[in-house]
């Protein structure tokens, strides 16, 4: 053999060897897709290698490795799940790259800062969504209305401002909404009380969130609604409906309400009411004797009158109706005289 073919043989060779370097075969990939694998490892460069990734050990099977996890018959990765970890930086536009994703969780990571990248828009199988309990922040974006296949949306703990996006209603698979505990302002959207398909659990609480709740929201018969510790005011008896049948829990508490309570019709499935801290005036409906409650608290209002006394009103001590303008009977003692 010449010299000049050895060389030729030789120079292929290392050709193969430094190619083989870089990019990792199928073999030493096994069940891994080859692209969610790039993704991934684009991921977790994002987020300068954290410790909380040391499985994801470059040219191995990445269907073993932590917090992820592959479909059994598409081998394609469908989660990814990153909580309670050493992880700082922003959430990598990279994980649009993974195109099978049906869960996305960040949570729990205090040092997880920015916004929501858009790419996530290329996630057309997502189901879950939970960014919470982290530090994103901006307005949340219009553009999440475009996974439509999702049913559960979790941004909760952080501290997202700027108002509501009304498009959240065109999520016709939802079956939560927590924007709870965030520093959002404006209105509650008009458009939540046209979900159709699914309705949401909705929670917005511990925001600061303003202006009257829509008249539409009574016409949604959510199970469970949480208002509670905004500065919502006006009229709320809209929420109260007696031909609904899933409505579980109504929390409208800490906020600045005004109505008359005396003939609102409670929904006979409801099971938990708080409406305390706010200017509720009137007295306590008797029909509110015939629901199975679980949770009761009207205090800190401006009801009169006489606790109705049946059902399991009863049975809650005095601390859910005291402070209010003239209220009496069991559990309370005495009974204030108010002159009008």
């Amino acid at each position: 053999m010449n010299i000049q073919l050895k060389f030729l043989l030789y120079s292929l060779f290392l050709l193969f060897l430094s190619t083989a370097l870089v990019s990792p075969s199928l073999g030493a990939l096994g069940k891994c897709n080859p692209s969610d694998y790039k993704a991934l490892m684009n991921i977790k460069k994002s987020l300068n290698n954290p410790y909380h990734l040391a499985s994801w050990v470059p040219n191995t099977d990445c269907c073993n490795w932590y917090v992820v996890e592959c479909d059994p018959k598409t081998n394609r990765i469908n989660q990814l799940a990153l909580f309670q970890g050493n992880i700082s930086g922003q959430i990598p536009s990279s994980v649009g790259d993974l195109p099978y994703l049906e869960t996305l969780v960040f949570r729990h990571l205090t040092n997880v800062t920015g916004s929501i990248p858009q790419s996530i828009t290329k996630l057309k199988h997502l189901k879950m969504l939970r960014l919470s309990w982290t530090n994103l922040s901006g307005p949340i974006p219009n553009f999440l209305n475009q996974l439509t296949n999702l049913t559960f949306l979790d941004l909760s703990f952080n501290q997202f401002s700027g108002s509501i996006p009304p498009n959240l209603s065109d999520l016709k698979n939802l079956g939560a909404l927590h924007l709870d505990r965030n520093k959002l302002t404006g209105s509650i959207p008009e458009s939540f009380g046209t979900f159709s398909g699914s309705i949401p659990d909705l929670y917005l609480s511990h925001n600061q969130i303003s202006g009257p709740i829509p008249k539409s929201l009574g016409d949604v018969d959510f199970e469970v609604i949480d208002l509670s510790r905004n500065k919502l005011v006006g009229d709320a008896s809209t929420l109260f409906r007696p031909n609904h049948t899933l409505t579980r829990s109504i929390d409208l508490s800490r906020n600045q309400l005004e109505f008359d309570l005396t003939k609102v019709q409670f929904p006979k499935s409801l099971s938990s009411l708080d409406i305390s801290h706010n200017k509720i005036f009137g007295g306590i409906p008797e029909n509110i004797m015939g629901l199975d409650l679980q949770q009761l608290n009207v205090s800190y209002n401006r009801l009169c009158g006489q606790i109705p006394n049946g059902g399991k009103l009863q049975s809650f001590d005095n601390t859910s109706f005291f402070h209010n303008r003239c209220l009496c009977g069991a559990p309370l003692v005495g009974c204030k005289q108010v002159n009008e």
